[in-house]
């Protein structure tokens, strides 16, 4: 891959850094520009990555503009990443070189805290190395995303890419996938549930593909008339829209699930009267503002209101082979590197249908 590697399929110890093409992100205000810096050293456990396509998620743009606060920069965003295993450690035994492999939100844990040795990885209390706009285990090394040439990664903290599957539309799946497979999966929805999808985008699209999949009656809630035969298309059975008072009413209680995508403001209070009793409005779109809950929306039906954040590594495993096993892939647009501001731009607006993806190879 870089003329300054020796000719070799397996690391050892004394691997040089390996020099990254990138884009990234200099500070909050300023666009996505052009940008190299060196890969750590792989380790025996670590595998080289060449980056195939890398998606792009709300969540990239909202770090990159320092939105959600503690951005550090310059920032290199990305955490939907499928590729190629270039080299491998003296100790991989989980890839080979030639393997087809995805890298999600995060890229190594503490692995001694409770939630680690219980296979949630994502879920560490002691120290999550997140993709990027984060630290190695080392507590020093910042780390960098999937809008680059190539990444290092602990061989453990990396997924199996089954062949023959669109890997473009494959790169959404390890974030806007997992994030929706997992609440759906957690809360046993499936037969004979009505399953409630809030807003249908990057998310919302995958939760109503998981959702039939699954066997559950799905509706998707949506501000506008337009997204209907986008939703219909895509596997939902009915639409609700959310703008319209009368269909609203007549939809209380109507349903067991609500999973909520919306990055937005929006009324909890309004989207919890169509929870039925004993039901649950489940969370994972992030708000700027933190959404207000009046009691009596819960304690009348006894509703609940939950959360949920990604997946563990074995949960993104297992969701990988069911989107083998069934031929789900997102729904995306391929983009040029050099696109990504006006991408951004375009997401802040909602016009995607409904991922945009990188293809790596133009950097």
């Amino acid at each position: 891959m870089n003329a300054t590697l020796p000719d070799v399929g397996i690391f050892t110890r004394a691997s040089v850094m390996i020099p990254t093409k990138a884009y990234a992100a200099y500070d909050q205000h300023s666009t996505l520009k052009s940008f190299e810096f060196s890969r750590r050293d792989p380790r025996d456990n670590d595998i080289l990555i060449e980056i195939l396509y890398c998606g792009v998620c709300h969540s990239d743009i909202h770090q990159a503009r320092d939105e959600w606060g503690g951005s550090v920069f310059p920032m290199v965003p990305g955490h939907e990443i499928v590729g190629r295993v270039a080299r491998i450690g003296s100790r991989v035994s989980r890839h080979k070189v030639g393997d087809l492999v995805g890298v999600g939100c995060f890229v190594d844990s503490c692995r001694t805290c409770p939630s680690c040795k219980n296979g949630d990885e994502h879920f560490c209390s002691g120290h999550l190395s997140l993709t990027y706009n984060s630290i190695e285990q080392d507590k020093v090394t910042p780390t960098q995303g999937g809008y680059s040439s190539q990444i290092v990664v602990d061989e453990n903290y990396a997924l199996k890419i089954a062949p023959g599957l669109d890997l473009k539309a494959v790169a959404p799946l390890l974030c806007a996938g997992i994030t929706t497979y997992s609440p759906l999966r957690h809360w046993k929805v499936g037969k004979g549930h009505r399953l409630g999808v809030l807003g249908l985008g990057g998310l919302g699209h995958m939760a109503v593909k998981f959702g039939v999949a699954f066997g559950a009656e799905v509706t998707v809630i949506s501000t506008s008339a337009k997204k209907e035969a986008d939703a219909k298309r895509l596997g939902a059975h009915d639409f609700l829209l959310s703008t319209d008072p009368q269909a609203v009413q007549n939809a209380a209680e109507r349903f067991d699930f609500i999973l909520d995508t919306v990055a937005a403001d929006h009324d909890l209070n309004q989207t919890l009267s169509l929870v039925r009793r004993d039901g649950t409005l489940i969370l994972v779109g992030v708000p700027p503002k933190a959404p207000e809950v009046h009691p009596f929306s819960l304690i009348t039906r006894r509703r609940a209101v939950a959360g949920s954040m990604i997946g563990s590594i074995k949960e993104t495993q297992e969701m990988l082979d069911f989107c083998a096993a069934h031929g789900i892939v997102s729904d995306i647009e391929l983009i040029n590197i050099a696109s990504i501001n006006e991408a951004y731009d375009r997401m802040a607006r909602g016009d995607v249908r409904y991922r945009f993806v990188i293809d790596t190879a133009t950097l």
